[in-house]
């Protein structure tokens, strides 16, 4: 059995994103996998990969074959020349910055409004007296 490390593509129209597979050769893009090893989302900037380098190596060790454009990945990651035996191999993928915490304007008057305590106990309204009733009546 030939087996394949390539992209299983996701997402909706002009909006993909991959996941890194090993899958028979003879199966389709996006049918039955063996294992799935990492993620790739090229609309993001920059692009978000992740891959499972042990299992990465061991796929490749045991055979597997990468696409092109799988193999592209791994030399990003660092993980093909690992398997290539150098040693000094560094993954040169770009990551994104950490977002900074929001801090509010002190200057400027705030939107919402901070709630304000309930009353724990309302006032109870007198009851009606039965005198107040009969005058009524008549």
């Amino acid at each position: 059995m030939a087996v394949k490390i390539r992209l299983k593509r996701m997402g909706k129209i002009r909006a993909p994103y991959y996941r890194i597979v090993v899958a028979d050769s003879r199966t389709k893009r996006d049918g039955r996998v063996i294992e799935e090893i990492g993620k790739y989302h090229p609309t993001e900037e920059p692009s978000f990969i992740e891959v499972e380098s042990e299992r990465a190596q061991y796929w490749l060790g045991v055979g597997a074959q990468p696409t092109e454009q799988v193999a592209a990945l791994l030399k990003l990651t660092g993980d093909w020349g690992k398997f290539k035996g150098d040693a000094d191999a560094v993954s040169t993928v770009k990551t994104k910055a950490p977002k900074e915490a929001f801090v509010a304007d002190e200057k400027k008057k705030p939107v919402l409004v901070p709630k304000t305590e309930k009353p724990t106990a309302k006032a109870e309204a007198p009851a009606e007296s039965s005198d107040d009733a009969e005058t009524t009546e008549a």
